[in-house]
């Protein structure tokens, strides 16, 4: 089953022939590159990644050294979420303006490389979520090949650890205003005062995180097995979140979930 949808994904490929990836470094974005590079070769393969306020630097670094150790062609270019009109006021749809701005910047890198499509790491999973990103990728046409081959995240691990890729365990990355409750308004302070506090926290060998933003309450998710060390250590895990501006900090007991900030909006 796995080496079909892997066909299928080549297939889907090669039908599109040359393509510009919003290269992000990540898991899905990671094994896309893969995949078209050992598809439709170098020079029809264009890696690109946004560095922004909502990109940590360490997410940056770590991108151009994978689009080079892949022997990808590759660009930086500059964007600034906070200066798209609707995004920093947080609402429910706030991903579809970063990615509308993310695609506004891609087509005109396609076009000017005489190339036939930008494709992005939607993936299978994706579907049943909030993804409000999906929308302005229909309006500008981008595809995701990754979702089109019906591949979600577990085999796209077991097929980047085939692969020999270095990110097939690396823990999913979402942008840092994510980590913001929805309405509350996103600040380059907030910004890093979460990319610090998850640095710190990552420090005492936790992998798998968010700090998740309540006005003056951070409250950690991290997976159950690392609830342990994070409460060994949760004397100096508070001086610190403390220090960058946080008055109280939490654990969520039921630990990490993936786009948990949305279930807010399954209330409502």
């Amino acid at each position: 089953m796995l080496e079909l949808k892997y066909n299928k994904l080549q297939e889907i490929l090669r039908e599109m022939k040359t393509v510009v990836i919003a290269f992000s470094g990540g898991v899905d974005s990671t094994f896309l590159l893969k995949a078209a590079l050992d598809t439709l070769g170098r020079e029809n393969v264009l890696a690109v990644t946004a560095d922004s306020e909502t990109y940590p630097f360490e997410e940056l670094q770590e991108a151009i050294h994978l689009a080079e150790q892949l022997g990808a062609r590759y660009e930086v270019i500059q964007t600034s979420e906070l200066n798209i009109p609707g995004y920093s006021e947080n609402t429910s749809n706030r991903c579809y303006f970063c990615k509308k701005s993310l695609f506004e910047h891609l087509v005109p890198i396609m076009k000017e490389h005489n190339y036939n499509n930008v494709a992005f790491g939607l993936i299978a999973d994706d579907l049943g979520e909030h993804r409000p990103g999906t929308k302005a990728a229909r309006e500008y046409n981008v595809r995701g090949p990754l979702q089109e081959a019906d591949l979600y995240k577990s085999e796209i691990r077991e097929l980047s650890q085939q692969m020999g890729l270095p990110t097939w365990d690396k823990p999913s990355f979402a942008c840092l205003s994510s980590r913001i409750a929805y309405g509350e308004h996103i600040t380059i302070e907030k910004l890093k005062k979460i990319d610090k506090s998850e640095q710190a926290i990552r420090a005492f060998g936790i992998r798998q995180l968010r700090v998740r933003t309540h006005g003056e309450i951070a409250r950690i998710e991290v997976e159950p097995h690392e609830m342990q060390r994070l409460l060994e250590h949760h004397h100096e895990i508070t001086v610190k979140l403390q220090e960058f501006g946080y008055t109280y900090v939490t654990m969520d007991l039921i630990g990490y979930k993936s786009g948990s900030m949305n279930k807010v909006l399954q209330v409502r």
